[in-house]
């Protein structure tokens, strides 16, 4: 990702690269059930910020709604400068 988009993927006016064809596969075990977590609890400010990276990201092309089965909760991490 890095060699794509350079250091800042948040950069204006960037957009996901040409498709390229990629081989790939997940191998489910048959009769396995879903794993969905619950969401973890969120601080006011933290909901802010993950609602308005969600829209940026949906703006920008990079994700959509989905209807999975399958989830996992957000967990935000601090950058090294307390950010």
């Amino acid at each position: 990702m890095l060699d794509l988009f350079g250091t800042d993927l948040r950069q204006e006016g960037v957009g996901l690269p040409t498709a390229q064809p990629l081989e790939f596969q997940i191998d489910l075990i048959l009769g396995a059930a879903p794993v969905a977590r619950a969401p973890y609890r969120l601080a006011p400010s933290e909901m802010k910020e993950l609602l308005e990276q969600l829209q940026e990201l949906s703006d920008k092309g990079f994700i959509r709604p989905s209807s999975s089965p399958w989830g996992a909760p957000v967990l935000f991490v601090k950058k090294k400068d307390g950010s």
